[in-house]
């Protein structure tokens, strides 16, 4: 617990001023690798690990979830915050009972999102009910976890900018310690989302955007969801079609030098 508890601590400061990456590993090897490159967190993807499980976004049971954070927690010293998607359940209940396990199994930050796949996006007030349990049940584990509420409008075709600050806002006043709008396309939408908002900001990274213009918008956390497992995965699919329509054994690598510093690093 001592571990936890000084993991939990080194994580709730990175909020507290700058602007961090925190990568998000798939799979125990590629949280060793990013560690050993020198990143100071780490956060699992829903999204990476359906893949690397074989499976749909969404597609990853609870106890597998659950599983997962364990060995990534176990796998370096770096504090692990976790994607609990909608918590596993309409109920606010279950958002509590996601946060709850989610500690248990060794992360020391998660998050809740207010859309489940059945039933689109929750109502406002619905979806302040659960970000409201999911606060309650952080605040019961014995060490600092830090909760970030998600608002999903801009991936869940409802690119909304009033509404996703009007949850945020709602949300951060529910005691939420992290905001995070995942789809935002531009500096000038983050800008309006962090001047709206006391709490930190997590800004979602895309190819159109640097980590400076990021931080000079107010971004406190910068994350990559299942980005770079995708771009592992197109690694992977470029080699093997090269293989298969070319007979060309060109896109084949071989382990980078560094592979077993970086792996030792995140030891």
């Amino acid at each position: 617990m001592a571990r936890r508890a000084d993991k939990a601590d080194r994580f709730a400061e990175l909020h507290k001023r700058g602007t961090f990456v925190i990568p998000n590993p798939w799979d125990v090897g590629s949280a060793k690798v990013l560690a050993g490159l020198g990143f100071e967190a780490l956060a699992t993807t829903s999204s990476g690990l359906a893949f690397a499980l074989g499976r749909e976004d969404g597609g990853v049971t609870p106890e597998q979830v659950m599983a997962h954070v364990e060995s990534v927690d176990r796998a370096t010293p770096l504090p692990v915050s976790t994607d609990l998607e909608d918590g596993y359940g309409p109920r606010p209940e279950d958002a509590a009972d996601a946060i709850t396990a989610a500690g248990r199994a060794g992360a020391v930050g998660g998050s809740i999102e207010d859309f489940n796949g059945e039933r689109g996006l929750y109502e406002r007030a619905e979806a302040l009910e659960r970000v409201t349990a999911a606060v309650e049940a952080a605040r019961k584990l014995p060490f600092t976890f830090t909760f970030t509420a998600r608002a999903e409008n801009f991936i869940r075709g409802n690119p909304d900018l009033e509404d996703t600050i009007a949850r945020l806002v709602a949300f951060e006043q529910a005691g939420a310690d992290v905001l995070y709008a995942p789809g935002l396309r531009t500096a000038e939408q983050v800008a309006e989302l962090c001047a709206a908002v006391s709490a930190p900001v997590n800004v979602l990274a895309h190819r159109g955007l640097t980590v400076a213009e990021l931080a000079e918008a107010g971004a406190r956390r910068i994350s990559v969801g299942g980005s770079l497992a995708w771009s592992a995965l197109r690694g992977l699919t470029d080699a093997a079609q090269a293989i298969r329509d070319e007979g060309s054994f060109q896109g084949l690598a071989r382990p980078p030098a560094e592979l077993d510093a970086w792996l030792s690093a995140g030891e």
